[in-house]
Order: structure tokens, then sequence, then C-alpha cells
């Protein structure tokens, strides 16, 4: 193959070989998939329906829910289909559409994730100026940049990988289109326009990281200051689901890109895409629901009609 041009599908990364396993693949991520669904959409229903929940840090969950069913909803399905029908093709323009969407989607809840540390900032740091610094007007416009961040990032990126002529075939040791396996394919002259913007990313997220990092050390020094233990405690309860977020699609997110490349297997890639891009969808709605009462009341309430 001469170029990209002359590929018409790529061959995806099966879960297994033998029928009886692929069933079993195809139920877990069916599993996995429906408690994400139920979960993201409950918090969604939740906030959108409790007037109560109108609030800066609820309006800024209910777009995480919103990213993480965009996400889950670009890579589950096709992956349940080609183990329930023993399939590992996807057309060209079909990875190419998976590639957009899932990168708009991870880019923007990262983005979405750094507004949100700095909404617990102001919300400990500076409650006085709370409601002037984040403004229903304010937050609007922080969502929106994180949405718009995450396009614009997605674009280049995109646009830039499939341009480049693939000379290695069609293979991707992937259970779904992901950039890395695709640059594999590509020709080695072509390859380091795509290390630019990988440079470029890696700077704009190590960026976020570190505004992150920033914003809960001054947000634990305030809370260490806090005079009550239930000032204390009630502030660490919005605080660490949050940070529990983050360190779940960090540390996934980072061992999957920064592993050494003599400790990579298509085996071990296949557990570490579903590590950063199947588990922290299902589990965000579980890890801020814990701690957060008001969430867990508007929930119960929901349900029981109460």
């Amino acid at each position: 193959m001469s170029n990209g041009t002359s590929i018409t599908e790529f061959h995806l990364l099966a879960f297994a070989e033998t029928r009886e396993l692929q069933l079993l693949h195809f139920w877990l991520l069916l599993g996995n998939y429906l408690a994400a669904l139920l979960g993201n959409g409950l918090i969604i229903t939740t906030i959108a329906c409790n007037h109560r929940l109108h609030t800066p840090m609820y309006f800024f969950l209910l777009n995480l829910s919103l990213l993480d069913l965009g996400s889950i909803s670009t890579t589950l399905p096709k992956a349940m289909a080609n183990s329930l029908w023993d399939n590992r093709d996807i057309s060209y323009l079909g990875c190419a559409a998976q590639v957009f969407l899932f990168v708009f989607f991870i880019s923007a809840e990262y983005s979405l994730l750094t507004v949100m540390a700095y909404d617990r900032y102001v919300a400990i740091c500076k409650p006085l100026h709370y409601g002037t610094l984040l403004g229903s007007r304010a937050c609007v416009h922080m969502a929106a940049a994180a949405w718009g961040s995450g396009f614009l990032h997605t674009v280049l990126h995109t646009a830039n990988t499939f341009s480049l002529p693939l000379c290695q075939g069609n293979v991707l040791h992937q259970f779904f289109c992901e950039i890395p396996h695709i640059l594999k394919l590509a020709c080695s002259d072509t390859y380091l326009r795509e290390v630019g913007l990988l440079v470029v990313s890696v700077c704009l997220v190590f960026g976020c990281f570190v505004f992150i990092v920033l914003s809960y050390v001054q947000i634990f020094r305030a809370v260490l200051r806090i005079p009550s233990e239930q000032g204390r405690h009630k502030a660490f309860s919005t605080c660490l689901p949050h940070l529990a977020v983050v360190s779940l699609v960090v540390s996934t997110g980072m061992f999957a890109y920064l592993k050494p490349p003599s400790t990579s297997s298509p085996w071990l890639d296949l557990v570490v895409s579903v590590l950063y891009s199947v588990v922290p969808p299902a589990l965000n709605p579980l890890i801020y629901s814990m701690r957060n009462k008001e969430l867990k009341d508007a929930l119960w309430k929901l349900m029981t009609g109460c």
C-alpha cells in the first residue's frame, strides 16, 4: 500500500480467538457499558431536574458525565459488535471518526478537570468571591472553553494523522482506532510531523497538570487552617472525588503513553487501553456519588419519587 487513500479498512485486535471467550468479553463489555450509561445518566438527570444542584460544581459535573458518555460510546459499541460477530474490520472513515470523537472527548474531559480544580480552589480559598468569579456566565464560558480546546486539539491531530501516507499495512494492534497505533503504519519520512503535535500536546497536558497540582496545594493549605474538624471534613468531601477522578485519568493515561517501549506488547497495550478508556467513565459516577451526601440525597429522591 503506497499511501493512506489505498486503505479502505483497518483490522483491529480481537480480545480473544476462541468463540467462548469472545462471547464472555462481549458480556463483560456490555455490563461495563450499561454501568457507565446508568451511572452517568442518573447524574445528568438528577442535576438537571434538581434546582438545588444548579451550582457551578454540579454544572461542571454534568459536563463531565456527558464527556464520559461520549468517550465510552465511541469505543465500546464497536468492540462489543466485533466480539459478538467475530469481526475485526473497521472502515477507513469509521476509524477516522472514532479517532476524532475519542480524542475530542478525552481532551475536553482533561480540560474540564482543570476547570473543576479552579472551581474547588475558588470555593475553598476565596469563598467570599465565589459568586463573582464563578457566576453562571463565567461557568458557561469555562465549560465552552474546555469543549472548544478539545475540539481544536482533535482537529489538528486527526487531520494530521490521516493525511500521513501509510506504508506498513492496515493491522492495528488495538481494539479501537488509536493515533499511536496508526502512526506505526506511517512512512518513516512523515512521522516527524505528528511528533511536533505530540510535543505540543504533552506541553499542554503538563501545563494543566501543574495547574491542578498547584490548585490543590493551595486548597490543602486552606483546609488545614480551618479550625473545626467538621469544616475540614466538609471541605475535603467536596475535593476528594475530583482529586480521585484526576488521579485515575492521569495515572492510566500516563501509563498508556509513557511506558517504556521495551515493555510494550499487543496484550499489554490492550489491557492498558481498557484501563484508561473504559474504566474511568464507569467509575467516575461512583466516585462522585460515594462521598457527596447532597448528590446521594438527590439521587435517592429521583429514584423513589419523594
